[in-house]
C-alpha cells in the first residue's frame, strides 16, 4: 500500500492530513508522488499520523529523482543530475551570466563566435527562471521565503542589460516588467505598499519599453490594488482605464482585459457603484468564452475560477446582503471541491463571511467563519488574509461586549500582518 492509499484508508484527504502535520496540500502531494522527500523534522509526525513506524514509512519512501521541465534543458541534468530544482536552476541561471560576463575579457574574434549563443540564451533562461519563481511564490506557504531568489534574479538582469542588441534588450526588458512584478507581489503580500509602488512602476515601465502590452497592462492593474487597498479607489479607477485600453491592443486570447474589469469591480464596490461594478463583474465573466490557455500561470493568472467569491466580495463592499451570502457560500463550496485550493483564497472568503455576520449581528456567524480565517492566516503567514481579518475587527462595533466577539478581536489583534 502506497502513501496516497494509507492516507485514503485513514479517511483523510490531503488538505486534513496537512493541517494535521502542519503543512501546505501541495507538500503532502508532492511526497505522495515522490517529487520531494519528506523532511527529517516531519518523519515521525507524518509516520505517526499514518500509523507506521518509521521503518515501514522508510520501506515505502525512496529517495526521488527530480523530473525537470522540458524547458530546463537537458544541460541541467547532465551538470547536476539529480536534486533540488531550485538549486539546479539557479545554478544554470548564475552559469549563464558567468559566461556572458567573460565574454568582455576576451578578444573581439573569440568573443564574436561565442556571444552569439549565449546572448539568445540569457533572456529565454532569465524568462524560464521567472516562471519557475512565479510558480514557487505561488506555492509557498511564506510568500516572503522567494524574496532573496527574486533580489538574486534582479541583480543579475541588472548586470545582464549591458551591451545587447535592441532585440536582445526588448526581451530582457519583458523579463525584468516579469520580474518586479513578482517583486512587487511579495513586497503587497508583507503590507509594505510603498515598496510594492515602486515595483510596480518598474514593472510597467520595463514592459512598456519591450512592448509587451499584456504584461504592461498587468503591472498597472497591480499598481492600481495598492490604491485600492488604501481606500483610493478614484485614483485606483483611472489606473485601471489605462490597463483597460492598453489591454484591449494586446492579445486577445489572454484574459488580461478580463482580469482588469475584476478589479475595475472593486474599485466601482468602492466607490458606491453598484451599476459599474456589476457591469465590470459581467465583462470579467467573459473569460470563460475564452479558448486555450488565457493565462500564464505566472504575471497573468486570471482563468475565472474566483469570479464567484469576486462578485459577493464586491457586494460585501457595497453592503448587499441580499446578494452576497448566497454567492460567498456557493464560491466557499468551489473552494472546498478544487484541486490545489489556495489557503489564502479560502481565508479571504471565510473573512468575508465573517464581515456578513457583523453586518446581521450574529456573534454565532462572526465567530465560526473568522476562527477558520484565522488558522488558515496562521498556517499560510499570508498577510493578505491577516489585513482583512484585521479589517473585520473594526466593524465589530456593540458585538464587541460579546465575550466570544471580544476573544476574537485579541486573538486577530496578535496575528501579524507581516
Amino acid at each position: 500500500m502506497g502513501l496516497a492509499e494509507r492516507r485514503k484508508a485513514l479517511g483523510y484527504s490531503q488538505e486534513g492530513l496537512a493541517h494535521v502535520l502542519g503543512v501546505d496540500r501541495t507538500t503532502v502531494g508532492r511526497w505522495e508522488s515522490g517529487k520531494t522527500e519528506i523532511q527529517p523534522s516531519l518523519r515521525q509526525k507524518y509516520a505517526a499520523a499514518l500509523q507506521f513506524d518509521l521503518a515501514e514509512l522508510d520501506a515505502l519512501v525512496t529517495r526521488p529523482t527530480e523530473t525537470l521541465p522540458e524547458s530546463a534543458g537537458s544541460s541541467l541534468r547532465d551538470s547536476y543530475g539529480s536534486g533540488d530544482i531550485d538549486d539546479m536552476i539557479r545554478r544554470e541561471f548564475f552559469r549563464i551570466i558567468t559566461v556572458a560576463g567573460a565574454l568582455t575579457a576576451l578578444s573581439a574574434e573569440e568573443s564574436e563566435a561565442l556571444a552569439e549563443g549565449v546572448h539568445r540564451r540569457a533572456s529565454e533562461d532569465f524568462l524560464r527562471m521567472n516562471g519557475h519563481l512565479w510558480q514557487v511564490y505561488q506555492l509557498a506557504r511564506a510568500k516572503g521565503s522567494v524574496h532573496p531568489i527574486v533580489r538574486d534574479q534582479l541583480t543579475g538582469l541588472t548586470k545582464a542589460l549591458g551591451g545587447r542588441s535592441e532585440k536582445e534588450t526588448r526581451a530582457l526588458c519583458g523579463a525584468a516588467g516579469d520580474l518586479f512584478q513578482l517583486a512587487g507581489e511579495l513586497a503587497f503580500d508583507s503590507n509594505r505598499y510603498t515598496d510594492a509602488a515602486a515595483s510596480y512602476t518598474l514593472a510597467a515601465s520595463a514592459s512598456k519599453d519591450a512592448g509587451a502590452l499584456d504584461l504592461w497592462a498587468c503591472a498597472l492593474t497591480r499598481h492600481a490594488y495598492v490604491d485600492v487597498y488604501e481606500g483610493r479607489y478614484r485614483e485606483a479607477a483611472d489606473t485601471l482605464l489605462v490597463a483597460g485600453r492598453i489591454a484591449r491592443r494586446g492579445d486577445s486570447s489572454l484574459s488580461t482585459r478580463h482580469w482588469v474589469a475584476a478589479v475595475q469591480a472593486e474599485a466601482y464596490a468602492g466607490l458606491g457603484d453598484l451599476t459599474a461594478c456589476e457591469r465590470a463583474l459581467d465583462k470579467a465573466e467573459q473569460v470563460e468564452d475564452l479558448t486555450g490557455p488565457a493565462q500564464n500561470g505566472g504575471w497573468l493568472r486570471f482563468d475565472g475560477s474566483r469570479l464567484g467569491e469576486e462578485r459577493g466580495a464586491r457586494y460585501v463592499q457595497l453592503g448587499r446582503l441580499d446578494l452576497v451570502e448566497r454567492t460567498l457560500r456557493s464560491a466557499l463550496a468551489q473552494e472546498a471541491l478544487a484541486e490545489g485550493q489556495s489557503f489564502r483564497r479560502r481565508g479571504v472568503v471565510l473573512a468575508n463571511l465573517a464581515a456578513v455576520g457583523v453586518k446581521r449581528k450574529d456573534p454565532e456567524q462572526v465567530v465560526t467563519y473568522a476562527r477558520e480565517a484565522l488558522h488558515l492566516a496562521r498556517e499560510s503567514s499570508s498577510g493578505y488574509v491577516a489585513r482583512r481579518l484585521q479589517a473585520l475587527r473594526s466593524e465589530f462595533g456593540p458585538l464587541a461586549r460579546d465575550r466570544r466577539i471580544a476573544e476574537l478581536d485579541a486573538e486577530i489583534k496578535a496575528l501579524s500582518v507581516t
